[in-house]
């Protein structure tokens, strides 16, 4: 097996606590392993620039409780640090950044139930470069196409089993959705409900802002910013990135919002946007080929989201 792209891999192992780093160019998995054969395990993504892993509670909180839906136990939070900063490190090491700008790594966490009958859930943290797309869609935004996802709304609550709330291994539906964005000419996906409603994509969460002028009673008009995502019950997964996000621009003095979302209103929408920890914000410029609010705005706002996320840590 070669490695088709410079590769960290970690394993979290007891009898090294900062973690095992293993050749990503030699088998490590048993074929027999169930997060092979089955999909069965939950996993995380995130992004270290210059060296430093960003919102790593949120992802380390959030694949606990991706975890738990499946019962499985990994190791303690400490752990995972301990194999994140190794990884890093050892990535940098070997594969040095051509510029600060862009030293950009994605770290993920990976959890499989392990072979059949095993003990304890086999854990590693791989390392590898920043996707060479993400940065030109952060800069130039993309097109999506909206995507019926088979689900109603209240499908999570219904059908616990489902998952639609955690992040696992079990991805095929959504490379599936995104092969065929790409397949109509677009760059990514927005899943819908089949009752009507706005869920996320299928690798990021939605956000729409809206711009509204406000007059205080006293002369004066002041210009109000709400910035909106779907409904967190909805069976969608938890975005740690919109999270982050949203306390900042709280604080920056933002509205927020939680839908519910129909489609028409992202194209009410003075911009959208979706959300990763990859990708970060990419501005979204047309839906099923109809622009979504203007160029100027989109561009103004698309710079004020990311000052404010240029600071979360």
């Amino acid at each position: 097996m070669t490695s088709a792209a410079p590769t960290v891999l970690v394993f979290l192992d007891p009898a090294f606590e900062n973690g095992r780093i293993a050749d990503s160019s030699q088998p490590q998995l048993m074929a027999t392993d169930l997060g092979a054969t089955r999909g069965d395990g939950v996993f995380e993504s995130l992004l270290a620039v210059q060296g430093r892993p960003r919102k790593v509670q949120a992802h380390l909180n959030r694949l606990a409780s991706s975890a738990a839906a499946l019962d499985l136990t990994p190791p303690d939070q400490d752990a995972w640090r301990r194999a994140i900063d190794t990884a890093i490190t050892e990535f940098r090491t070997v594969h040095p950044a051509p510029t600060p700008e862009e030293d950009e790594v994605v770290v993920k966490l990976i959890v499989t139930r392990g072979v059949e009958g095993a003990a304890s859930p086999t854990c590693w943290v791989q390392a590898s470069p920043s996707p060479a797309g993400s940065r030109r869609q952060r800069e130039t935004g993309i097109d999506v196409v909206l995507l019926d996802r088979g689900f109603d709304t209240e499908a999570g609550e219904r059908a616990p089993w489902l998952l639609l709330g955690a992040k696992t291994l079990s991805y095929a539906v959504n490379m599936a959705a995104l092969r065929y964005a790409h397949k109509q000419g677009a760059d990514d996906a927005i899943f819908t409900s089949t009752d009507g409603r706005v869920l996320e994509g299928p690798t990021s969460t939605v956000l729409l802002a809206h711009l509204e002028e406000v007059d205080d009673g006293d002369g004066s008009v002041r210009t109000v910013r709400r910035l909106i995502t779907p409904q967190l019950d909805s069976g969608i997964l938890p975005g740690t990135s919109q999270g982050a996000l949203f306390a900042a621009a709280k604080a920056a003095g933002w509205e927020l919002g939680y839908g519910p979302l129909e489609p028409q209103d992202l194209f009410d929408a003075d911009a959208v946007w979706l959300i990763s920890s990859i990708r970060l914000i990419a501005p979204v410029n047309h839906i099923n080929g109809k622009e979504v609010g203007t160029p100027a705005i989109r561009k103004q706002l698309t710079a004020e989201l990311n000052e404010l996320f240029a600071g979360i840590e």
